[in-house]
């Protein structure tokens, strides 16, 4: 079938929508996904019981497609060089993008490495709302066990011997002379900054956003 928005389309996927939300491992913790359409945004914000003010992230099978959905990709190209990896990146989105993809006009990016969400996420079309796997303010399933135990998924696909490492991605806002750091995470800051040097991105201070 295909999932398609006025504002966001995706390829068409052999996946009912009565498999999602579907629970996922990625190389950090477990995952939460849907379809990137309003039902599919409903589906998360009902499970978890969430603020829907709050943003969810769009987890992409390529750092190609995750720079589709951003307005400036050429700034972020360095960066793409993590992906797939453990850093989500929070970035001005293109203005064809809803609302519940885009709040305030920013979109969260993330490409997974574990081959168990690089295949779900293929089967997709590319492209899935996605969250951690847990209720809003608790704590993020971290097995397979909690994962299914949780019941907040209709469908959980296993690890395959390949659990994640409980850690959680690095969140990054690139906003204008800056990165901000929304969460330290699995990818540490100076390997961030090691590998932007030479780039145009090499001159950006790094932000806690707890200093905001």
């Amino acid at each position: 079938m295909k999932f398609a928005s006025p504002d966001f389309s995706i390829p068409e996927t052999g996946l009912p929508e009565s498999e999602f939300p579907v629970g996922f491992p990625t190389e950090t913790v477990w995952g939460l996904g849907a379809p990137p359409t309003r039902a599919g945004w409903e589906a998360l914000i009902r499970v978890k019981g969430r603020d829907p003010k709050q943003a969810f992230q769009v987890s992409c099978a390529s750092g190609e497609l995750a720079l589709r959905l951003a307005r400036e990709p050429e700034v972020l190209e360095p960066l793409t060089r993590f992906w797939p990896g453990p850093l989500t990146l929070v970035v001005p989105a293109q203005p064809e993008l809803a609302d519940y993809l885009a709040r305030g006009g920013w979109v969260g990016l993330r490409v997974p490495a574990h081959p168990a969400a690089q295949a779900l996420l293929q089967e997709s079309g590319g492209y899935l709302l996605t969250s951690s796997l847990n209720l809003s303010g608790q704590p993020t399933a971290r097995t397979e066990a909690e994962a299914r135990a949780l019941g907040l998924a209709r469908r959980v696909i296993g690890d395959g011997g390949q659990p994640p490492s409980g850690a959680a991605s690095t969140v990054l806002r690139v906003g204008e002379g800056q990165l901000e750091v929304l969460r330290a995470g699995a990818l540490p800051l100076d390997e961030i900054q090691a590998q932007l040097q030479g780039t145009p991105l090499a001159d950006l201070s790094f932000v806690s956003a707890a200093a905001h």
